[in-house]
């Protein structure tokens, strides 16, 4: 059994796409059926994929249910993570999208979800992402002190979240981790954080995030190995579509 990663499809089968980035950039043209047919060469049943977040432009689950058959159809176990732009998806109600789609996608939000002898645990987290201020040489002289308040606020309360995931493994036993976050684990500003933090804590072997796409923003966080935890880029765009092999 294999464990997939990807992020950041952004699909919009029933609403307008919002993002004129994505209509420019050509990786975007039809990587619908591109990601579609590269899960049918790679993915077996008995798989696991995890999506990390931002799965559809959808506002509610009436606007998401062609995205959310998409995401059914394909092969494997479907674990879904919240990202920053899932409008359907309340935290609170995890335990209700997980009834209701039962059998077909699994929501990871406040929990955890078994892989062998892994436990698989996450939130959405946060980082500070600007606006910052550039001198003429585009270094950053400055950024937005409100902004960054709003921000930890935010930080404080995902690190909450992710350590319930990591509580809630640990009590059922499990002692091998690996994490996901949909957004980067450090801003542009920060060499560690209280998400990598935490990741040493509980002695996980990777963490894998996504929402860095488009080419300049790539390398805004960590890539591969820091204190004994691998870091990994799973956007998209960045895979040029094709799902990461974790394990």
């Amino acid at each position: 059994m294999a464990l997939y990663a990807i992020g950041d499809l952004h699909l919009h089968f029933q609403t307008e796409l919002k993002a004129k980035a994505q209509l420019r950039d050509r990786s975007w043209r039809n990587h619908e059926q591109k990601f579609r047919r590269n899960c049918a060469e790679r993915i077996h049943p008995e798989d696991t994929l995890v999506l990390v977040g931002d799965h559809s432009w959808g506002r509610n689950l009436g606007e998401c249910e062609q995205d959310m058959q998409y995401l059914s159809e394909l092969p494997g176990r479907k674990i879904l993570l919240r990202g920053n732009h899932d409008m359907f998806w309340d935290a609170k109600k995890t335990e209700a999208l997980n009834k209701q789609f039962c059998g077909r996608l699994c929501f990871l939000q406040d929990n955890f979800f078994p892989c062998d002898d892994y436990a698989l645990v996450g939130t959405k987290g946060h980082c500070f992402e600007g606006p910052f201020y550039l001198n003429r040489r585009g270094q950053i002289i400055g950024w937005d002190e409100k902004n960054e308040e709003r921000s930890k606020k935010l930080v404080s309360r995902e690190a909450e979240r992710l350590r319930t995931s990591f509580e809630s493994a640990r009590a059922a036993g499990f002692r091998k981790y690996i994490v996901f976050l949909h957004y980067p684990p450090t801003s542009i500003l920060e060499d560690d954080s209280v998400f990598t933090r935490m990741a040493e804590e509980y002695g996980a072997e990777q963490l894998i995030y996504a929402h860095s796409h488009g080419e300049s923003r790539f390398y805004d966080s960590i890539h591969g190995e820091k204190n004994g935890i691998q870091y990994r880029l799973v956007s998209g765009d960045y895979l040029n579509w094709q799902p990461a092999r974790i394990l």
